[in-house]
């Protein structure tokens, strides 16, 4: 057999001679702008060589145990080489090649691939088309997306789902709801699809009552559907749902595995559970740095800073290898208890240790620890040096700070440098406000206010809640919507007038 030659050409020149006017097949040379194929020409010539009876089934049988190898950019070069030896590509070769450049996150080979499958007419077959949905979707290309979904004569259960994922992740919720609720049939897939979406894109009461609905319909939930579901749970604090999805997990899957019980520790760490999210740690056969971090989140949410140090400990003594989460965890534990010394100890430990693991957001939780105890100075300091321009969070940090200490001079220099970063930023004129409204300088409050006024600047209220049997109960700053409002406001004088009573309080009032 003749040696094999990999031609590479323009993406356009490569369309006008995939066919030519008697319908034979010419040649598709690829042109990659992110992924250099140094070992792909040789190799492809060597491998269809040694074959001795190739053919397009064969050919591509050859390209699929490369893929499921991993070895994608020899997956490119054989399916390149298909078009020098006249060899057509069938709708199975097409869809594992698409994969392949979706795995190699190359949008122009996808899309010259796309070209190639259309001029042979295989674009709007099911399969090929499907695999088409998934690479625009994860490549974030929604036009693409949504065209070639239109080109599928007959879409099926994976192009429906394909379609929502990528409405999903460029956060077009209602497009991706129309979707799944026009789909002629769902499977456990579609659900799942549509659950770790919404939790992900932060609806999680849709996402929560969207589970609920998967079990009314008869579907049963799988490993995969859990930690979405509980997530979201989570998220909106729902002590009570949790647990009945936790019991769920029990009565469907039976031995739960380490990202199902992640989730739950995660999730009753959220709810202010450490008790139960420990009980699960501890129970856990198999366990990862996830599993460790979940904890260590749990005991920094919570305001147990000490708790969190020990837990820490008994990690490295375990021999598990701290990441940047971890740090991030055990830096924000610090910050809530306000152990200051032992925060900057644990900081410079790791930029002597693993400096690469240092991220703005460490940086910044430094900043934030050090304002809000009040040492101004030590945070100026450690943003001068920082080895980056500060952000906006780093400002918001020390803000935050002066706000907490009424050091109005260096927050209006922290407000300053915010608001040019970002003009429209209402928070950093409420905890201004604030901050001159505990220094007493209302001239400087009303000042404050009227620019907000004169930009339509409205604030967003702060927001609670709290669930009780069951049912979550909503509260804003200044709530008298809810039907127990005369009960609540009465047991918060009560319990004003017995703080006010009490030996602390005074103290407080002193200090």
């Amino acid at each position: 057999m003749k040696p094999t030659t990999i031609w590479r050409k323009s993406y356009s020149s490569s369309c006008r001679q995939l066919i030519n006017g008697h319908g034979a097949i010419e040649t598709l040379p690829l042109k990659s702008s992110n992924v250099p194929f140094p070992r792909g020409k040789l190799y492809a010539s060597q491998m269809f060589d040694k074959m001795p009876q190739l053919n397009v089934v064969s050919a591509t049988a050859v390209i699929g145990r490369h893929a499921r190898k991993n070895q994608h950019e020899e997956v490119l070069c054989l399916f390149s080489a298909m078009f020098v030896l006249n060899l057509r590509p069938n709708e199975f070769t097409f869809g594992t090649v698409i994969h392949s450049a979706t795995a190699v996150r190359d949008i122009d080979i996808g899309k010259e691939i796309h070209a190639c499958a259309k001029k042979i007419g295989l674009h709007s077959n099911v399969f090929v088309g499907s695999a088409l949905l998934d690479l625009y979707a994860k490549l974030s290309v929604i036009e693409e997306v949504q065209r070639a979904f239109d080109d599928i004569k007959i879409p099926n259960v994976v192009s429906y789902t394909s379609l929502i994922s990528g409405y999903l992740k460029m956060e077009r919720i209602q497009d991706a709801l129309q979707v799944f609720d026009e789909m002629p049939e769902r499977n456990i897939v579609s659900w799942n699809a549509m659950i770790g979406g919404l939790s992900q894109k932060g609806h999680n009461e849709d996402a929560v009552h969207l589970f609920i609905d998967m079990l009314r319909e008869g579907f049963l939930p799988t490993q995969s559907t859990f930690p979405s579901a509980i997530c979201a749970a989570a998220n909106i604090a729902s002590l009570g749902i949790g647990r009945s999805f936790h019991a769920c997990a029990v009565k469907f899957l039976g031995k739960l595995d380490v990202f199902v019980n992640n989730s739950l520790i995660s999730f009753y760490a959220k709810c202010g559970s450490m008790e139960d999210s420990l009980v699960i740690f501890n129970k856990l056969v198999e366990r990862n740095i996830v599993s460790w971090n979940a904890v260590l989140c749990g005991y920094a949410q919570n305001g147990r800073g000490k708790e969190a140090i020990g837990f820490y400990e008994r990690m490295s003594s375990a021999g598990v290898k701290p990441n940047g989460v971890t740090l991030l965890s055990l830096l924000w534990a610090c910050n809530h208890a306000g152990l200051v010394d032992e925060g900057y100890s644990y900081f410079n430990q790791a930029r002597l240790d693993n400096p690469n693991m240092l991220k703005p957001e460490h940086y910044a939780c430094l900043v934030d620890l050090l304002s809000r105890s009040g040492q101004f100075r030590r945070a100026e300091e450690f943003i001068r040096d920082l080895p980056f321009d500060p952000g906006i969070g780093f400002w918001k940090a020390l803000l935050g700070g002066c706000q907490i200490h009424s050091n109005v001079e260096l927050g209006e220099l922290a407000a300053q440098r915010i608001l040019a970063l970002d003009p429209g930023d209402v928070s950093s004129y409420v905890m201004m406000s604030n901050a001159h409204s505990a220094a007493g300088k209302w001239q400087s409050v009303s000042t404050l206010r009227r620019e907000m006024k004169e930009k339509g600047m409205k604030r967003v209220p702060g927001c609670s809640w709290i669930e009780i049997r069951s049912k979550v109960n909503v509260f804003v700053t200044g709530d008298r919507n809810h039907h127990q409002k005369d009960e609540i406001y009465s047991a918060m004088r009560f319990f004003v007038e017995h703080l006010k009573e009490s030996e602390d309080f005074n103290l407080l009032s002193d200090s």
